[in-house]
């Protein structure tokens, strides 16, 4: 006779709810894990109030509160609730030193939120908690008094803004395309007396090089005035401990009083912050401003890797089982593709460095460009070879998933193609593939996934902290492929690891990552869409 428990485990209940209870712990983790960033990463954006905290030995503490903990061996029978202390934003690094501080709840002796206190968002330094006590022009007085301050400092700010977007203008654009004219003379120059070093110079070309030389001075010299202007205008503060700060009104952001914003004033700003974070450039060693570089290397480079794994994914799985006669060393290579896929990603990265880079880059730079050398143009790394070696890394993937495709499409597909006259090319082309590409695009899916995510490969292969221009921009041949570019993976890790000022960066690993994930989500989804449409299209397929 079954006792109830074998009667349990013979219905299968048991692991019917082991089952359930094993994916809903999954998702558990893994909602708690997006929430988590999502509660730390978006709340970055929020403009808290700033609070001003009176010490007992009659110091200030002014910032913004930015969490509160119970101090550690500070729990006794006496005080089981502890003692706690609340960690202050107190910014106004050049002052103090430090971003964040700890302050003992019974050193307290009051706190306010007092309206007129400005917060100054720098472009170094971090930001500045304080009042305003002038604004000059030069050693001119404009405005004494914080009231008169604050009036006069926003169209100062707002003009400093326009040049300081001046400025950009025509360092990264104007300038920047004269800099690559004068470089594309010196390398042809170069390359006439490396082929008759006795021939001289014609004038056309020396005319050419003044000209450009003109040109570069001119735009200079606009420049400097243009830069004259932005530090013109500056502003003295005061914090909340009596000691000032002189600051060039060109090196504000921005400057609000958050204790007198409303709720739909911080909403806007809010929003705003959001959209310089994606759209601009990063500043203070990547702790503060944009990652926008950072999404666009990641989403070129993932667009890159796909159009190279795709072609030699697809064409390996369909020799492999469409062509090739099955056996001993078909299966041999079977068994190397799918160990190819457990093999550690760094390794890839150290093989892309020696073939791609030193081997292939190596050669084309002495074969076509042997006037830049020893300046390498392809012969270090770039976002071709960084793209080129994650294909390596996933086109494993590819095969894999482009094979079980084919296997899936019905043998009949075939014969019926054959049996109306259609070759054996016109029958891949035509029929096979069209009908095996959900599968395709599966393979595709997942090493979008794996790539968007890697790091350590590209460390070797091209990323680099700050990379002062993309690869793709609107300077001839408009697609660089020799540049190095950012990648947000890469930018979690320098950030969080290689910063300078970890806790000021600690939100800003929080960003990144929520705009990694959500690379990868939309990535997905596209390369989703598209499969969900092919499978409706060749429903005869079985995938």
């Amino acid at each position: 006779m079954r006792t109830p428990f074998k009667q349990m485990l013979a219905t299968g209940n048991v692991f019917i709810w082991g089952c359930a209870a094993g994916v809903s712990l999954s998702l558990l983790m893994v909602f708690g894990l997006l929430l988590l960033i999502m509660i730390n990463g978006l709340g970055y954006f929020w403009i808290s109030d700033i609070v001003d905290l009176t010490l007992k030995d009659g110091q200030h503490v002014m910032g913004q509160l930015a969490g509160r903990e119970v101090i550690p061996r500070t729990i006794t029978p006496d005080r089981p609730e502890g003692k706690s202390r609340v960690r202050v934003k107190i910014g106004n690094r050049d002052l103090s030193g430090l971003d964040f501080k700890w302050v003992n709840d019974d050193q307290i002796v009051s706190q306010a939120y007092p309206a007129d206190v400005v917060l100054l968002e720098r472009r170094e330094w971090g930001n500045m908690y304080a009042r305003i006590q002038a604004v000059y022009s030069g050693e001119k007085l404009l405005a004494e008094g914080n009231e008169a301050g604050w009036t006069a400092l926003g169209p100062l700010i707002s003009s400093a803004d326009d040049l300081h977007r001046q400025i950009k203008q025509i360092e990264q654009f104007e300038i920047g395309a004269i800099n690559a004219d004068i470089e594309r003379l010196r390398l042809k120059i170069r390359a006439i007396e490396m082929e008759h070093p006795a021939s001289p110079v014609s004038s056309e070309m020396k005319a050419q090089v003044a000209d450009t030389e003109t040109r570069y001075r001119e735009k200079t010299a606009e420049l400097e005035t243009l830069r004259a202007r932005f530090d013109e205008y500056s502003v003295v503060m005061v914090d909340a401990n009596g000691r000032e700060k002189q600051i060039a009104v060109g090196q504000i952001v921005r400057a609000l009083r958050p204790n007198e914003m409303g709720v739909w004033q911080k909403s806007w700003i809010y929003l705003v912050n959001v959209w310089a974070a994606l759209s601009t450039e990063p500043r203070e060693a990547n702790t503060e401003g944009g990652i926008f570089p950072a999404i666009f290397g990641t989403v070129l480079m993932v667009i890159i890797m796909s159009l190279a794994v795709v072609p030699f994914g697809v064409l390996a799985a369909l020799y492999l089982r469409e062509y090739a006669r099955q056996g001993a060393m078909v299966r041999l290579v079977r068994i190397a593709v799918n160990n190819l896929a457990g093999v550690p990603s760094i390794v890839f990265g150290v093989f892309g460095l020696g073939f791609f880079i030193y081997a292939i880059g190596g050669t084309l730079d002495t074969l076509f460009y042997p006037e830049r050398l020893p300046t390498p143009t392809f012969g270090t790394g770039g976002i071709l070879w960084a793209s080129l070696t994650l294909a390596l890394l996933t086109v494993p993937v590819v095969i894999v998933s482009t094979e079980e495709g084919l296997a899936a499409v019905p043998r009949e597909f075939r014969e019926g193609s054959l049996a109306l006259g259609a070759t054996k090319l016109e029958t891949m082309l035509k029929v096979v593939i069209p009908s095996a590409l959900p599968g395709i695009l599966t393979g595709l899916i997942l090493a979008m996934a794996r790539a968007a995510g890697e790091v350590a490969p590209l460390m070797l292969t091209g990323v680099v902290k700050l990379a002062p221009a993309l690869p793709l921009d609107g300077s001839w041949p408009f697609f660089h492929f020799d540049r190095k570019f950012m990648h947000l993976g890469f930018h979690i890790y320098d950030v969080g690891f290689q910063s300078p000022n970890v806790e000021a960066a600690k939100p800003m690993v929080y960003i990144t990552t929520l705009v990694l994930i959500t690379v990868v989500i939309l990535l997905n989804l596209t390369a989703i869409v598209l499969r969900n449409h092919l499978r409706k299209k060749y429903a005869g397929s079985v995938l």
